[in-house]
C-alpha cells in the first residue's frame, strides 16, 4: 500500500473545499477555539433554576448542501407531546442557501421531538424540514417525498437500520490523532481496535452513545473502524420515514459534541485515498423478508435493485453520485459505482446478504452504497419506491 503523505491530505481536502465553499476553511479552527475554553464554567450557569412554564426547543434542520445542519433556540410555554403542538418557524433562507436575499424568509415544520441530551430536563430537540415562502418544499426537502412513500406502503412495514459511519479531524483538517507531518502504521489493526495506538476520541464516541439513548434516538450500537480515527454507529431498527429523523438528529448530537471537544466530525465518503471511505450502509426489511421463507422477498427485492442500479447511486450521495464516484472504486470493502452486484457475507458487493439471513432463509438485505453523507431520506425513500411500490 502507498502511504498518503501530510500535504496529500490537506491538497484533498482543500480541493474538495473549492468544490464546496460551505465548508469552514482551516483559519476559521485555528488552534480549535472551543477546545481552550473552560468546560467547567457552563456548570455554574446550568445550575440557575428555570420557571416551570420555560422550556427551550432546538430547532434542527437540513440546509442547502443537502449534508449540513443548522439550528436555533425558542422558548416555549409549555412542554410539547407532539410535533404538530410546536409552534411553525421561520429562518433567513438566504443565508443557508435555501432562498434568495429579497424573500428570504424559509419556514420551519416540526416533525419530530427527542429529549435535549444537552439541557436535559424538559428541554426538547426539534427535527425539522423546510418549506419556501409559498410553503412548497425546499430542493433539500427530501422528507416530502419520503413521507409520500412510506404512507403508501406502511402497511408492509419498512424497517431501517443505518451504519453511519465518519472520520474526525483536528483543527488543521487532518485526521484526528495522525502523527504531525506523518501517517500512521497501515490499516489494519484499527477496526474494533483497543488500545492508545489504536483509538482516538473514544470519550466523544462514548459520549454520543449515551446521548443518543438519552434523547431517544434508537441507536444500536457502535465501533471503531477501519482507518485511525474512523468510527461508526448504527441507527435502528426504525420504521420508515422515522429513520431519517433518527438519523439527522443522531448526526446533530454528534457535531454538538465535537464543539465541545474541539473535533471536526467530518462525513466526506473518502477523506483519505488508500484507506477505507465512509458509508452509510442501509440494512433494509419489510414484513414478509421477516417472516417464514422471507428469502424469496429478499431475492425479489434486489432483483428489482438491480435494474435501477444507477437512478439510485444518483440520490445516494448529495452530489448526484460524484461522491461515491471517489469511493465505490471496487477496492477497499466497496462494488464498482458501475457495475451492480449482490452476494452472501460479500463485503465487495453492493448487496450483502448477512450469513445468518442466508442460513435461516429471512430477515433483511444490507445495501452497502449509500454514501456517509448521504440524506437518509432520500436513501429509505428509493429502497421504499423500488422494493415494495414497484417504481
Amino acid at each position: 500500500m502507498r502511504h498518503i503523505t501530510t500535504s496529500e491530505i490537506q491538497s484533498d481536502i482543500i480541493d474538495r473545499r473549492k468544490d464546496n465553499p460551505k465548508i469552514l476553511s482551516g483559519p476559521v479552527l485555528t488552534n480549535s477555539p472551543n477546545a481552550v475554553l473552560s468546560k467547567t464554567l457552563l456548570g455554574r450557569y446550568n445550575d440557575l433554576p428555570l420557571p416551570a412554564d420555560r422550556i427551550l426547543a432546538t430547532y434542527v434542520w437540513i440546509d442547502g448542501s443537502g449534508e449540513h445542519l443548522r439550528c436555533k433556540d425558542r422558548t416555549l410555554n409549555f412542554i410539547p407531546k407532539l410535533p404538530k403542538e410546536l409552534p411553525i418557524w421561520n429562518f433567513d433562507g438566504s443565508s443557508t442557501g435555501q432562498a434568495d436575499g429579497h424573500n428570504s424568509d424559509t419556514f420551519l415544520v416540526p416533525r419530530a421531538i427527542y429529549k435535549d441530551p444537552f439541557r436535559r430536563g424538559n428541554h426538547v430537540l426539534v427535527m425539522c424540514d423546510t418549506y419556501k415562502y409559498n410553503m412548497e418544499p425546499t430542493t433539500s426537502n427530501h422528507r416530502v417525498r419520503c413521507q409520500a412513500a412510506y404512507d403508501k406502503c406502511k402497511d408492509e412495514e419498512p424497517w431501517f437500520g443505518i451504519e453511519q459511519e465518519y472520520i474526525l479531524l483536528d483543527s488543521d483538517l487532518r485526521p484526528f490523532g495522525w502523527p504531525p507531518g506523518g501517517f500512521p502504521p497501515p490499516q489494519g489493526p484499527y477496526y474494533c481496535g483497543v488500545g492508545a495506538n489504536k483509538v482516538f476520541a473514544r470519550d466523544l464516541v462514548e459520549a454520543h452513545y449515551r446521548c443518543c439513548l438519552f434523547a431517544g434516538v434508537p441507536i444500536s450500537g457502535t465501533n471503531a473502524e477501519v482507518m485511525p480515527s474512523q468510527w461508526e454507529f448504527q441507527v435502528g431498527p426504525s420504521l420508515g420515514v422515522s429513520a431519517g429523523d433518527d438519523l439527522w438528529v443522531a448526526r446533530y448530537i454528534l457535531h454538538r459534541l465535537a464543539e465541545e471537544y474541539g473535533v471536526i466530525v467530518s462525513f466526506d465518503p473518502k477523506p483519505v485515498q488508500d484507506w477505507n471511505g465512509s458509508g452509510a450502509h442501509t440494512n433494509f426489511s419489510t414484513k414478509k423478508m421477516r417472516e417464514e421463507n422471507g428469502i424469496i422477498e429478499i431475492e425479489k427485492a434486489i432483483d428489482k435493485l438491480s435494474k435501477v442500479h444507477m437512478k439510485h447511486i444518483k440520490v445516494y450521495d448529495p452530489r448526484g453520485g460524484k461522491d461515491n464516484e471517489r469511493r465505490l472504486t471496487g477496492l477497499h470493502e466497496t462494488a464498482s459505482i458501475n457495475d451492480f452486484s449482490a452476494g452472501v457475507a460479500n463485503r465487495g458487493s453492493s448487496i450483502r446478504i448477512p450469513r445468518t439471513v442466508a442460513e435461516e432463509k429471512k430477515g433483511y438485505l444490507e445495501d452497502r452504497r449509500p454514501a456517509s453523507n448521504c440524506d437518509p431520506y432520500a436513501v429509505t425513500d428509493a429502497l421504499m419506491r423500488t422494493c415494495i411500490l414497484d417504481e
